[in-house]
């Protein structure tokens, strides 16, 4: 009850509409990543995070006078309170995650997940009490634990950043940079469950090596940063596309890219009537995670990237884009006047004005002097399905 009162209000002081701003606006996304990099340094031991001891202090003794549920949901008040240094930062990054989403009821979904999955051992325990005996007693792998949490919330707070760096065209954190940091985070995480470095936190090794468990995840890790290394130079790594930055924003490039877009609707449009050639048009966006999966697992695939550059028109509009316009321009929309600012707002409004959408990714074929073709077509990740809607486009 309390996690998911806490999902619930976080969507009542935002609301829907403003979780999907959320999700595509630079500054907030900037925030989460600030927001991240601080939980990780607390993780890694720097600091802290605690709530006052008064508050956990007033809960305690509520349980202490009351009975019954009252006095359950007191202990219950305590322990979210007590261990808010180890959750606060696992709970502050999945409700930026969900937020992050647009979903009205992604928050709270998230905290009925987390909420489960704390009640439950402590449910087990109450079932059969002889289970405690067998506990691990608390010691240097706990605090394994929190630093591996540490190295996670730090790779996660890339993905937010990036998305800030790609709005506003600061080409700061480009795919090379992002996945340079990436190799070299998973190392040092394969490398510390290796026991090969220790931080403060970690006290003074006990001399016994380490578990299966340990060297497993360590494999794992080491595994994926050499799965990420010939991204370097090019390499789609589609199990990643979610969250890495596009081949577009890589200068060096081996395996060479002979795809061209057109960011612009009405120089694409021009393009597209000079070339006779019908228009692929694009609705995505920086921050649209789906968007990253159908570039890596769709637009990527050899026979439908074939099919779009010999035929097609490519016009991508970037719905968050924050470059701004030359001239700011005044629209009607919904009975009130709407002021597009950026580019991101001129095709966010085109798509809604044009073809009455608002979700991205979103695909259309036009005729050249605007008018449908085929589509549209949303997230969908069967080629075979996309390409029967590319051929579609060019029998018509």
């Amino acid at each position: 009850m309390i996690y998911v009162a806490l999902g619930l209000i976080v969507t009542a002081i935002f609301g829907p509409s403003t979780l999907n701003a959320i999700a595509t606006n630079a500054v907030c996304n900037i925030a989460f990543f600030l927001l991240l990099v601080v939980f990780a340094l607390s993780f890694f031991g720097a600091f802290d995070i605690k709530l006052p001891s008064s508050w956990s202090n007033s809960a305690d003794s509520a349980a202490e006078r009351t009975t019954g549920l009252v006095s359950i949901f007191f202990m219950a008040f305590t322990l979210a309170i007590v261990s808010f240094s180890c959750t606060g930062p696992i709970i502050g990054t999945l409700l930026v995650e969900a937020a992050n989403q647009g979903n009205r009821m992604g928050p709270a979904i998230g905290m009925l997940g987390f909420s489960i999955a704390l009640a439950i051992p402590f449910t087990l325990f109450a079932l059969f009490p002889s289970w405690l005996k067998k506990m691990p007693r608390s010691g240097g792998w706990l605090n394994t634990v929190k630093v591996v949490l540490g190295f996670l919330e730090l790779i996660l707070s890339l993905k937010f950043l990036s998305v800030a760096d790609m709005a506003y065209g600061w080409h700061i954190l480009d795919r090379e940079v992002f996945l340079a940091l990436w190799i070299a985070m998973f190392l040092l995480l394969g490398l510390y469950l290796l026991g090969i470095f220790r931080f403060k936190s970690d006290g003074e090794p006990d001399g016994h090596g380490i578990g299966v468990t340990r060297f497993t995840l360590a494999l794992a890790s080491l595994a994926f940063t050499t799965y990420l290394l010939p991204g370097l130079w090019g390499a789609p790594l589609r199990a990643t596309s979610a969250f890495v930055p596009p081949l577009s924003t890589q200068d060096f490039n081996l395996y060479g890219d002979d795809s061209a877009e057109w960011d612009d609707y009405d120089k694409g449009m021009a393009a597209a009537a000079a070339s006779g050639k019908p228009v692929f048009l694009d609705f995505s966006g920086y921050g649209c995670v789906n968007c990253r999966k159908m570039d890596g697992a769709v637009l990527d695939n050899s026979e439908v990237k074939d099919l779009i550059n010999k035929n097609f028109t490519v016009i991508k509009l970037m719905v968050d884009d924050k470059t701004s316009l030359d001239q700011p321009r005044q629209v009607e929309e919904n009975g009130r006047v709407v002021e597009l600012t950026t580019a991101g707002d001129l095709w966010s409004y085109l798509q809604r004005h044009k073809f009455n959408s608002n979700s991205q990714p979103y695909y259309v074929i036009l005729n050249p002097d605007g008018t449908l073709r085929s589509g549209p077509v949303a997230y969908d990740e069967d080629v075979n399905r996309f390409v029967d809607f590319l051929k579609k486009g060019l029998n018509n």
